[in-house]
């Protein structure tokens, strides 16, 4: 098996440094944007109890990581959704149709207890393959 090339998007986030990730990491055709927070380039949490602002912000960041990464929105073949607040999945999912309707790759959305930053509503990772022609 030949040596893949490794491409590190670093992260924005204040915890990046801390706890030593990447925003994508792409390896050959394939991108993993970890778990992407709403947060702005400055680390302060966009759209504080609105989980639609909160979807979209993350959702912002993926697609750039995924332009640094040589990739688009268009290769999302899989999102991963978790909230805190399970109730809030409607206007999340309704967001996350604004990008993805026409793509639909695969999803799964869970809640969790908590993340890092108490303010934060929703994190999303996805998972992207880019075409050979790119």
């Amino acid at each position: 098996m030949e040596n893949m090339k490794r491409t590190l998007v670093p992260s924005s986030s204040p915890y990046a440094p801390i706890v030593g990730f990447s925003r994508a990491v792409r390896v050959g055709n394939f991108v993993a944007v970890g778990g992407t927070a709403p947060i702005d380039a400055d680390g302060n949490t966009v759209g504080v109890d609105d989980p639609a602002a909160q979807t979209r912000q993350c959702l912002e960041t993926i697609k750039a990581a995924l332009t640094e990464a040589g990739s688009s929105m268009q290769d999302v073949v899989r999102t991963r959704m978790l909230l805190t607040r399970i109730d809030d999945w409607n206007s999340i999912a309704r967001v996350r149709g604004e990008y993805f309707s026409e793509i639909r790759p695969v999803d799964t959305v869970v809640q969790v207890s908590q993340f890092i930053n108490p303010e934060w509503l929703v994190e999303i990772e996805v998972d992207a393959i880019v075409p050979d022609d790119r």
